[in-house]
């Protein structure tokens, strides 16, 4: 009984508090959010719109991508090559470093935004 009373009381406070703070504003559009960075990780939430392609970019070292909100992902190499992806809601997936010298785009080719987690390692 006491658990549950301490679980009302935090609820009750964090619901108090978090009335009195104001909204962030919407942000639209393909986009990473830093989450977290120390010596050993990285991690962003990113956000990939369809038909809004992250940038050419590289991945130094290995990671973990864990899909919110799953779809099927284009991976689209600088030198024009490509592969599809297909990332389910609620899974995880490791990923490899990029090879020495590659950059590759990632593309969104479904109806609704691809939302995932990723933490890479640095280490």
């Amino acid at each position: 009984m006491r658990k549950i009373l301490g679980l009302v009381a935090v609820f009750a406070c964090v619901t108090q508090f978090g009335a009195q703070t104001p909204a962030p504003a919407a942000q639209t559009g393909t986009r990473r959010i830093p989450q977290f960075e120390n010596d050993q990780v990285r991690v962003w939430k990113s956000i990939i719109e369809p038909k809004q392609p992250l940038t050419l970019h590289r991945h130094e070292h290995g990671r973990t991508l864990i899909a919110l909100v799953g779809g099927t992902m284009k991976i689209v190499q600088a030198n024009g090559s490509s592969k599809s992806v297909v990332w389910e809601t609620g899974k995880a997936y490791w990923l490899e470093a990029d090879p020495p010298g590659e950059t590759h785009a990632d593309v969104n080719e479904g109806a609704k935004a691809i939302e995932v987690i990723v933490v890479e390692m640095k280490k």
